[in-house]
């Protein structure tokens, strides 16, 4: 590097810090809740597939970018980019990739701690035994209950976010580091008891089956697509969380290394994540492409129907809760930083001020799904558009600003130092998927999450 900087706010104590601190970040709901019924949608093994080429050939190459973008300027997001786009082109234009960074991960979190509070409250519903002998019309009525009760949603969501704030405001090592060193491994751990569980007592071969063996009949060109985006959105690029968390990487750790092992660690829990609620799903006769509803009405039934599914109910949304957790907190500490850097906050200040923040904007989506679920524009609510702009917009452009940034407008010794300056083949690899492969993909996921991938092709070739 040309110059040593220094994080503001501390460092990861290791590269395994670092591992299971990105790892936290990128695994979430994504992974336990919309992996499995996207798979379920799309034909099972054949998805699979397409899913892991994209994941290393695609969001591989951003997630490194991210992070030694991240890395290089040892800064809240929105000031990285400020700063290496004056060092690398003259032109500080590029700190509006940072502020959309920060403000998607800002707007996916209010409802993304309202979603985290449903599977908290499933935690208890299925403790209660709730579930026991229900049939699909009963899970269905206690999950649309909950939706639609905006003063137990909002009591969920508030235990949420005030979980996440309390990890939030003791910093990197005492608070998000120590976090993630019990979150994750107990999330793994999890993972394995309910998978055991499956191997032993739910149709696991059948799942694994369904999970493994394409099916490339059952797989259309919109599941090549959904594939696409579920690689891109499932590690939490193009967001600010993964730069702020690489401004705490220490200088002498691997990028490529690094990356390659939160990538592997991401897919293997989505993965067995699958391999946990397939075998369930056939055992008990469940149709394994309920979309969303699979996890909040579709296993609720299995669980009802199994012996010991009380415990196993519990188990698994406390799974889902540690999942939404550690993912939770990466998207809050890109605004607490911008806080403390651009606004001179105190970290307490900060995190209880961006935390307050997004409690407030999370009661849109509650509302959404309550009093305020006739208030439509373009068939879509207030939670259906900020869902559909953080997520088919927002991390399209942020992803795309940051990869073209590293791979075009970055010093080729730049880059080279912050990647390994001996990783010789692996940096071209990189370089070039950063410039071609990645952008072109985006534009994909983009146009066709815009509907103009239909306009586009109908134009070409008509």
């Amino acid at each position: 590097m040309t110059e040593q900087r220094t994080s503001l706010h501390g460092h990861w104590s290791s590269r395994l810090a670092f591992i299971l601190a990105v790892a936290g970040s990128a695994v979430g709901l994504g992974n336990i809740w919309r992996f499995p019924y996207m798979a379920g949608e799309n034909g099972g093994g054949a998805f699979v597939l397409v899913y892991l080429v994209c994941v290393f050939g695609i969001g591989l190459p951003i997630m490194m970018s991210e992070i030694l973008i991240g890395r290089r300027g040892r800064r809240n997001p929105v000031a990285t980019m400020r700063l290496l786009g004056e060092e690398e082109t003259g032109t500080i234009k590029w700190r509006w990739i940072g502020i959309l960074g920060v403000t998607t991960g800002f707007l996916i979190l209010s409802f993304y701690s309202v979603i985290a509070g449903w599977a908290l409250a499933y935690i208890f519903e299925s403790g209660s035994g709730v579930f026991i002998g229900a049939d699909l019309d009963a899970t269905a009525a206690i999950f649309t209950s909950l939706q639609t009760d905006p003063v137990t949603t909002s009591l969920w969501h508030t235990l949420f976010m005030g979980m996440t704030i309390f990890v939030v405001a003791f910093g990197v090592e005492a608070g998000l580091e120590r976090a993630v060193r019990i979150l994750m491994p107990a999330l793994i751990l999890l993972l394995l008891i309910l998978l055991g569980y499956g191997i032993f007592q739910g149709s696991f071969l059948e799942g694994v089956e369904f999970l493994l063996k394409p099916d490339f009949n059952a797989l259309t060109a919109q599941g090549v697509l959904d594939a696409l985006g579920q690689a891109f959105f499932t590690l939490s690029i193009g967001m600010g969380a993964i730069m702020a968390y690489g401004a705490y990487l220490p200088n002498e750790e691997s990028i490529v290394r690094t990356s390659i092992a939160v990538v592997l660690a991401d897919t293997g829990i989505a993965l067995l994540a699958g391999l946990v609620i397939f075998p369930i799903v056939f055992q008990f006769d469940v149709q394994p492409d309920q979309g969303a509803g699979l996890v909040f009405v579709s296993l609720p039934l299995a669980f009802g129907q199994m012996t010991g599914g009380i415990y196993v109910g519990i188990l698994f949304f406390v799974l889902l809760t540690f999942a939404a957790w550690t993912s939770a907190i990466s998207l809050m500490e890109p605004a607490v930083t911008f806080f403390i850097e651009q606004l001179k906050f105190r970290r307490i200040g900060a995190t209880l001020s961006v935390g307050g923040i997004i409690w407030v904007l999370g009661l849109l989506t509650v509302l959404s799904f309550g009093p305020w679920s006739e208030l439509m524009w373009r068939e879509k609510t207030i939670f259906g558009w900020i869902d559909w702009m953080t997520n088919n917009v927002m991390l399209p452009v942020g992803g795309f600003g940051i990869v073209v940034f590293a791979g075009w407008f970055m010093a080729k010794n730049s880059t080279a130092d912050e990647i390994d300056p001996e990783a010789g083949p692996l940096y071209e690899l990189w370089r070039m998927c950063a410039r071609y492969v990645a952008p072109i993909a985006i534009l994909l996921v983009l146009l066709n999450a815009t509907g103009l991938l239909g306009l586009v092709s109908g134009y070409l070739f008509g």
